[in-house]
């Protein structure tokens, strides 16, 4: 049945008001990444062997035998580079959305709010990458991010942002999720190096608008579409964040390498119920948000729960950091 008119234009209405709100913030609270951020400070300092850059005991690593085998300088010198490389994704997934949300807004016509939101976006997207590289360049690290062939499958995230936008920002929701629930879990660890931490807060500070974004478009255009691209929305779902999840939350392969990390540890280690609950967890606001959306289709369920991430079991509240 088709939604009422007056429904339609009081949803629209709701959704512009979000969208100005968004813009305003973006004004009144933003931040500069070399003015925010004190990196020539002292405190800042970045020293690999810092026991401040451990891994805390809910990261699949710091479950295996090898890990806990290593001294506490050789544990910081994995942290760091462990966050370093996180940071090189997520700068390149920011690098993705950026390009797609100014692909999206040059078709928008005169007057959308949309227009004004997502070029602010943009520029505190850009304003991230600027951190995490500066931390990267400022750690030593010689680390990697996506691999080429996941660089070129980014393409068709792109082509979405014109054709298919609604698929697009369900992109968005891969990628910023599973981030902001690491990045929050960190911050309750404690004992987090400070520059580590300046960042971190930042990030999570402008990435709420973003997510609150994406959040709202979806409830405004998924419900428009046709029965059929519901229906393929709702099947390529779990797939999606199955992929996108294990891509921000696993350990990056070349990191392993890297350290010599038994691969057969790792995998013992992901299988460990409380590291299954951490996938999960980390797109449980997306299984919400897909729910609302009316995406939880019986076929969806199976298709959540055979990629690990229905949310079957809870993950355990976060814990501090071994000392």
């Amino acid at each position: 049945m088709a939604e009422p008119v007056t429904a339609v234009a009081s949803n629209q209405s709701s959704f512009d008001s979000l969208v100005a709100r968004l813009s305003r913030q973006s004004v009144d609270k933003h931040h500069d990444a070399y003015a925010d951020v004190a990196w020539d400070s002292p405190e800042m300092a970045i020293d690999p062997h810092d026991l401040r850059f451990r891994l805390p005991d809910w990261e699949s690593v710091a479950r295996t035998d090898w890990y806990k085998s290593q001294t506490p300088q050789v544990q910081a010198a994995f942290g760091l580079a462990r966050y370093a490389t996180a940071m090189k994704v997520g700068g390149e997934f920011e690098n993705v959305l950026q390009r797609g949300l100014l692909t999206h807004a040059f078709w928008l016509p005169n007057g959308a709010p949309e227009f004004r939101y997502m070029h602010h976006e943009v520029i505190e997207e850009s304003q991230h990458t600027l951190m995490f590289q500066e931390f990267i360049n400022r750690s030593g690290t010689n680390i990697k991010g996506l691999r080429r062939d996941e660089k070129f499958g980014s393409g068709f995230a792109l082509r979405c942002s014109r054709t298919r936008p609604a698929l697009f920002f369900m992109f968005v929701l891969g990628g910023e999720d599973p981030v902001d629930y690491l990045q929050r879990r960190g911050l309750a660890s404690s004992d987090m190096h400070p520059l580590l931490e300046r960042i971190t807060r930042i990030h999570l500070t402008e990435e709420a608008r973003h997510l609150s974004f994406a959040r709202n478009y979806l409830k405004q255009t998924v419900p428009k579409l046709s029965f059929a691209r519901r229906h393929a929305l709702a099947l390529f779902a779990p797939l999606l964040y199955g992929s996108m999840a294990r891509m921000m939350v696993y350990p990056r392969p070349s990191l392993l390498r890297a350290f010599g990390v038994p691969r057969q540890q790792v995998r013992q280690a992901l299988r460990h119920p409380d590291q299954r609950a951490v996938l999960a967890e980390s797109v449980a606001k997306t299984r919400r948000t897909c729910a609302e959306l009316g995406l939880m289709t019986p076929a969806a369920r199976l298709l959540w729960k055979a990629c690990g991430i229905s949310g079957d079991v809870s993950a355990k509240p976060a814990t501090r950091r071994r000392v």
